[in-house]
């Protein structure tokens, strides 16, 4: 037999270790693997691939990004905007069908996060047997409890806020630091959180300046001059407003950013404090991925080779109770995990002193 796998949307650490549990999972079945180059893409007439084997993913599992290369532009972008979604023109799918058909591919490993796993899906609605794996950083998809590349991208902002400790102390400066989270909050959280973050704001928990402001003189009257926080770039000014680096009108998500310089100004002019922004941006994706990505990842190829030999198409990949399963893509899309307000976490967070903008620390 012989199956296609291809990468979609953003890059994320440990995309090279799926690729290896892939590859090395059919080749213990006797499988061939062709790998299609810049997502979707790949699949446009004649094909753009290479063929895969142990000789060609032996030591990737350590490397940032994707051999396969990845794109979130396109002839197969199904996401328009927020809570938007298109579908991709019959013709293009026919296309791609063709290309399948022509390379005898009998399955079609789509490793994507929410807008690419739709756009499997709607190969799948026309004929194409497809597996999903789900990849965002943002670990954001409800239908499973972790995704790869998450775990690195807390390790960056954790790396980040370290550093940003010893100059915020020397200086009594308070430091904002924007970090990616469209909807979702969780790197923001957990990085906020390991990093020793005094402040944490997130696109799930509505936030007033006064109250930031308030915790950082409460802070300066105890002797704390230094403060770090931690904004999610998803996170709402208090007009309810997200700032945007680009409008790209409905030609995929808008560019999110800018909060941290908002946060900044918005500090300074009412704490009297000299406040410096920093955005972590793209760092966050790059680098080698974590021990525990690395594993994730693997696992979650060697998962996907299993359900097309158990002929289980339209399914996607999912790490639940701390096994890798299995559940519906049509289930599992547009469903989104966000950061609840009164979870044990954000109790644990408000409990050790972290402000998140919505009431006065050390009031429940």
């Amino acid at each position: 037999m012989r199956i296609g796998i291809l990468n979609s949307g953003g890059d994320c650490p440990g995309l090279n270790a799926v690729i290896h549990g892939v590859v090395g999972a059919a080749h213990n079945l006797g499988w061939e693997v062709v790998g299609f180059r810049d997502g979707f893409e790949g699949l446009l007439p004649p094909g753009d691939y290479m063929m895969l084997d142990p000789s060609r993913t032996v030591g990737i599992m350590k490397l940032g990004g994707t051999i396969l290369g990845t794109t979130n532009k396109g002839h197969f972008v199904a996401k328009v905007g927020e809570g938007n979604v298109a579908e991709v023109p019959k013709e293009i799918v026919e296309k791609a069908k063709n290309t399948l058909r022509h390379l005898e591919i009998g399955a079609l490993i789509v490793v994507g996060g929410d807008g690419s796993l739709t756009t499997g899906l709607q190969l799948y609605n026309m004929g194409v047997p497809v597996i999903g794996v789900p990849k965002t950083i943002d670990n954001d998809i409800q239908a499973t409890a972790m995704t790869f590349g998450f775990d690195s991208a807390c390790h960056a902002v954790v790396d980040a806020l370290d550093r940003l400790h010893t100059t915020a102390e020397s200086h009594k400066r308070v430091i904002v630091l924007e970090v990616m989270g469209r909807h979702a909050g969780w790197i923001a959280l957990y990085g906020g959180m390991a990093g020793g973050a005094d402040v944490i704001l997130l696109p799930e928990i509505p936030f007033q300046m006064d109250h930031v402001a308030d915790a950082i003189r409460q802070r300066d009257a105890r002797g704390l001059h230094s403060t770090l926080v931690v904004v999610a770039e998803g996170a709402r000014i208090e007009s309810g407003e997200l700032l945007k680096k680009e409008n790209v009108g409905g030609k995929g998500e808008d560019r999110l950013g800018g909060i941290g310089d908002h946060v900044a100004k918005k500090i300074e002019a009412m704490t009297g404090k000299e406040t410096r922004a920093c955005t972590l941006g793209h760092l966050q994706r790059g680098g080698a991925p974590t021990a525990l990505d690395r594993i994730l990842g693997v696992r979650f190829g060697a998962k996907a080779v299993h359900l097309i030999e158990e002929g289980k198409f339209g399914r996607m990949v999912s790490y639940q109770h701390y096994q890798v399963g299995d559940v519906s893509i049509e289930e599992a899309v547009n469903q989104l995990r966000l950061v609840q307000p009164e979870s044990e976490i954000i109790r644990a967070g408000r409990s050790i002193g972290i402000c998140f903008g919505d009431r006065q620390v050390g009031r429940d």
